[in-house]
């Protein structure tokens, strides 16, 4: 079969390499569609792990293969797969922290070499574990490969939403309008909440508009801070949800945060950023700060429901479309966007 194999920092090749044999409790998938995802960009552009690895998680397809004990699973069947899975029983999955997890971290689907996703390839192999614990989740019919692979994304930032306890009624600040702040607004919308949004890029202030948010604003604008107290009865937004690794967009999002309000960091910073902060800014107003990571399986269902019934349009997300073979180039354009890039997703079966 065809993969993209990680063969070092900014390296990909596409190669010929052994489709994935299967154990009796496993799996094989046909990948029909794959999203790329920022995490695949971080993985392919830094020294962050040892090759050879093929990467890609948001995936979709076919069931080509099923092995003799797995059960409840045939051939054609249209799935989403969900490459990790926690083992609900460590201290971590009791406390519903799934993505801490060591199982849910270091089990996960492959195509080949160490286990990394394996999605940029035609066949992707499903572990015993994630098969037996619902990481295969039935396409409906009349849904699109393309649309079940925003079931993973939605999960992430569902779950982000949900840790926020952002209620009805309530104002976010969406800091970034690419993919992920895009879903972000339409899930605030969806839970009966106001996005307000910044970017850089006038098209994605638009596009912020065009998929619900009440305001948007160029992250530039002198004036942000005052226009955002003016939505919000002088009081400021009930949660910032940082959908960019931006310290500038942090200060601005304490700036726009009322007090008692919250600041949700999503978006992955360098390493190497140290955000100074005077904690008296946090106590005095009482803010609270956390952090959101990867998905949990606590709202795996509900991503699912919200994606197969439509209750957001996540077509309207889709910018571009590109064969497995032309990979590096879509790494490429979402590093260096134009302004009408959004998701790009990938397929192995397209032609070049």
């Amino acid at each position: 079969m065809k993969a993209q194999v990680f063969r070092g920092v900014n390296q990909l090749s596409y190669e010929e390499i052994p489709t994935p044999e299967i154990a009796a409790d496993e799996v094989l998938v046909q990948v029909k569609v794959v999203g790329l995802c920022q995490s695949d960009i971080k993985k392919i552009r830094y020294p962050l792990y040892e090759p050879p690895r093929i990467f890609g998680h948001e995936t979709a397809g076919t069931i080509a293969q099923v092995g003799a004990e797995v059960e409840g699973w045939q051939v054609g069947d249209r799935v989403v797969v969900l490459h990790h899975i926690p083992c609900m029983h460590c201290a971590y999955c009791l406390s519903d922290n799934f993505s801490m997890c060591n199982v849910y971290k270091n089990i996960t689907t492959t195509a080949g070499f160490a286990p990394s996703g394996g999605g940029f390839a035609e066949y992707v192999k499903v572990p015993g574990h994630i098969v037996q614990n619902g990481g295969l989740m039935h396409i409906p019919d009349g849904i699109t490969f393309e649309q079940a692979s925003f079931v993973e994304p939605t999960n992430c930032c569902l779950k982000a939403v949900k840790k926020a306890q952002i209620q009805p009624g309530q104002t976010v600040l969406v800091t970034g309008a690419g993919p992920i702040g895009l879903m972000f607004i339409m899930l605030v919308k969806y839970f009966g909440a106001r996005a307000i949004a910044t970017d850089l890029l006038p098209s994605r202030i638009d596009k912020a508009l065009a998929v619900g948010a009440e305001a948007a604003f160029d992250a530039r604008d002198p004036d942000l801070v005052a226009k955002v107290h003016a939505l919000t009865g002088g009081l400021g937004v009930d949660t910032s949800l940082l959908a960019v690794p931006s310290e500038k967009a942090f200060f601005q999002a304490l700036d726009c945060t009322r007090k008692g309000g919250k600041i949700l960091f999503f978006a992955e910073f360098p390493d190497e950023v140290e955000i100074p902060i005077n904690p008296n800014i946090l106590y005095r107003r009482e803010i609270d700060l956390m952090g959101s990571y990867s998905s949990s399986y606590r709202v795996q269902q509900l991503a699912a429901d919200i994606v197969f019934h439509r209750r957001i349009d996540v077509d309207a997300l889709i910018s571009d479309r590109y064969p497995l073979k032309e990979l590096a180039n879509a790494v490429e354009q979402a590093v260096a966007p134009t302004p009408e890039t959004y998701k790009i997703l990938i397929y192995p079966e397209m032609e070049a």
